[in-house]
């Protein structure tokens, strides 16, 4: 499944500063625009592995969760 983001960027004095509108905490600032577009880049990717991650290991901790409460209701 593929995605779409929308980056939003602007000029701040000598700075170049960004995020992704649909991920909260995905910001960066760089001295160029080239920067900050690599920048971005990466941090949105990092996000995405990061939230991946937890919904896995929320998942599981679920999962587990579940086979105890159905074990327990089978005595």
């Amino acid at each position: 499944m593929n995605a779409t983001y929308t980056a939003i960027i602007k000029q701040d004095g000598d700075w170049w500063i960004g995020w992704i509108e649909e991920i909260p905490g995905t910001n960066c600032q760089e001295r160029t625009r080239e920067e900050l577009l690599e920048s971005i880049k990466i941090v949105l990717q990092e996000a995405l592995e990061f939230n991946r991650q937890e919904a896995n290991e929320a998942a599981k901790e679920e999962n587990l969760l579940a086979r105890k409460l159905w074990n327990k209701t089978e005595h």
